[in-house]
């Protein structure tokens, strides 16, 4: 690995002018600085931890915070994209990531204080419930930068799955191919939730579709066991829907199945669509018509702004930043 005075050599400047370019120095002119920075990356020049931190009073670490219903033993495929892409981008932003919990040596300790233990210099939340966001509060109380995943509360940024945009295309496409009667199963009760109810009722009032009681069923994310029991429930009804539309592509699974197992044809007999765009999904015939959630772009921003609250500090302006999925057409949307 090359040395500060190994590239001082190699560029004919001192070794103070090399340290001040790689430290961003405004006495240094640009084309100097340009010019030590790639003789320094040709080298493989790598700086000292230990001595950035000292110089810059920052650690280079973030804090990753993943609630229980995220790190169970089989985590959704969503939140793995995000994860992955978050720490893809935070290692090209130069910082290594800590997972942050609310144990250190085998005593209970809160998510703040372990990430001050941890010298973070900004932690990402990603939550998958309203239970799991009621640690949110006392990480924005430390006053350490926090950027949440799908959540937003007054103090810290978000970066979040635009679901009103999401939904309203999802119900608007099944509109477009002649349902009317149009069944909702939901997930946990929470702000994704309320969210995608409001866009699903604002498209049927729109296009004057009377939504039954009975077609607006409150179910959970993740759950597909659940999904099969209300999909024969929806079925049984005296005017059963022509569609059904699942919180998510896991619980629509569920549905799926027990359709196999009433004889029911999808697409033929009765339409389905779900939500997330997992990948396993699109591999089914027939391919599953779903909205996928772009995680990858929601990771990469979130690092990008964790890193913007951390640079601009008590001046930081909160904001919720909204990405766009995409819809998947696939084939389980029978034209009517």
């Amino acid at each position: 690995m090359a040395t500060l005075k190994q590239i001082a050599e190699r560029c004919g400047v001192s070794l103070s002018t090399v340290s001040k370019a790689l430290n961003g120095a405004e006495d240094v002119s640009r084309d100097t600085m340009l010019r030590i920075r790639e003789v320094a990356k040709e080298m493989g020049y790598m700086p000292n931890a230990a001595a950035r931190a000292l110089k810059t009073s920052r650690s280079y670490c973030f804090g990753l915070l993943m609630a229980d219903s995220v790190s169970a033993d089989m985590p959704h495929e969503f939140f793995v994209r995000i994860i992955v892409s978050f720490k893809s981008r935070a290692s090209e932003l130069g910082y290594d990531i800590i997972s942050i919990s609310n144990h250190l040596g085998g005593r209970k300790i809160d998510y703040a204080e372990h990430a001050r233990y941890r010298n973070c210099d900004g932690i990402l939340v990603v939550a998958g419930n309203e239970t799991d966001n009621a640690v949110i509060p006392e990480l924005v109380d430390s006053g350490i930068p926090v950027i949440c995943i799908d959540y937003g509360i007054k103090g810290c940024g978000s970066v979040c799955s635009d679901n009103t945009q999401g939904m309203k295309e999802l119900v608007n496409y099944v509109i477009s191919c002649g349902h009317r009667r149009i069944a909702f199963i939901t997930g946990h009760d929470t702000m994704v939730t309320r969210t995608r109810i409001e866009a699903f009722r604002t498209v049927c009032e729109e296009n004057g579709i009377d939504v039954p009681e009975e077609y607006l069923v409150p179910a959970l994310f993740h759950a597909p066991e659940l999904s099969e029991r209300i999909t024969r429930q929806l079925l049984s009804l005296k005017t059963p829907p022509t569609c059904i539309l699942y919180p998510d592509d896991l619980s629509c699974i569920g549905g799926m199945n027990e359709l196999e197992r009433m004889g029911i044809s999808i697409s033929k007999d009765i339409s389905i669509a779900a939500y997330d765009g997992i990948d396993i999904c699109q591999t089914f015939h027939p391919k599953l018509t779903t909205i996928r959630q772009n995680a990858e772009t929601m990771g990469s921003c979130a690092a990008e702004e964790l890193v913007r609250a951390i640079e601009t500090g008590d001046s930081y302006d909160c904001r919720r930043i909204l990405i766009q999925g995409t819809l998947l057409r696939g084939e389980t949307v029978r034209t009517l």
